[in-house]
C-alpha cells in the first residue's frame, strides 16, 4: 500500500465546475481514502455542497496499486454511472483515462472521463476532464483541497 500512503487521510477545500452545456459553478469539497487493514487498496469517498450548503455530487470506490507505477480506480456515482479507470503513478502524480464507463438507462450519457491528482505537501489538487452528452472530451471540475488536520 505505500505507494498510494500519500493521499491516505481527510481533504476539504473547493473547486469549480464548468462544461459547455451547463453554467459554471463553484463548490465546497470533502473527499476520505482510507486504508482497509491487510488489503491492497484505499477506499475513496467523495462529497460536495453547492455555495448554498446544499448536496451537489457524491461518489465512492477504490483506488489500487497492482504493481509499481500503475494505478487503477473504480468509482460508483449514484446518478447511475460507473467509471473504470486505469493510469500511471509516480510519485505523488496520478494520471487516469477511464476503460470503461458504464451507465443505467436513465443516466445522463458520459462516454469517457480523465482524472489528474497532484499532491505537493499538504494540498491535493485535480483535474477531472469528460466526454459527455454529445460533447467532445474538455474539462468538468478543478479543485485545490487540503489535508484536514
Amino acid at each position: 500500500m505505500s505507494d498510494l500512503s500519500f493521499l491516505v487521510g481527510t481533504w476539504r477545500g473547493e473547486g469549480k465546475g464548468s462544461y459547455p452545456t451547463i453554467e459554471a459553478f463553484e463548490y465546497t469539497e470533502e473527499v476520505v481514502f482510507t486504508e482497509v487493514p491487510g488489503k491492497p487498496f484505499l477506499s475513496y469517498q467523495q462529497r460536495t455542497k453547492g455555495t448554498d450548503g446544499n448536496a451537489l455530487h457524491t461518489e465512492c470506490g477504490y483506488l489500487r496499486s497492482p504493481s509499481p507505477g500503475v494505478v487503477e480506480l473504480m468509482v460508483a456515482q449514484p446518478t447511475g454511472l460507473t467509471e473504470v479507470h486505469s493510469g500511471i503513478l509516480s510519485e505523488q502524480r496520478i494520471d487516469l483515462m477511464s476503460v470503461d464507463v458504464g451507465s443505467t438507462p436513465t443516466a445522463i450519457p458520459v462516454y469517457s472521463v480523465a482524472r489528474r491528482l497532484r499532491v505537493e505537501d499538504d494540498v491535493l489538487r485535480y483535474q477531472l476532464d469528460m466526454e459527455a452528452v454529445g460533447q467532445d472530451m474538455d474539462v468538468h471540475l478543478e479543485a485545490e483541497l487540503h489535508r484536514a488536520s
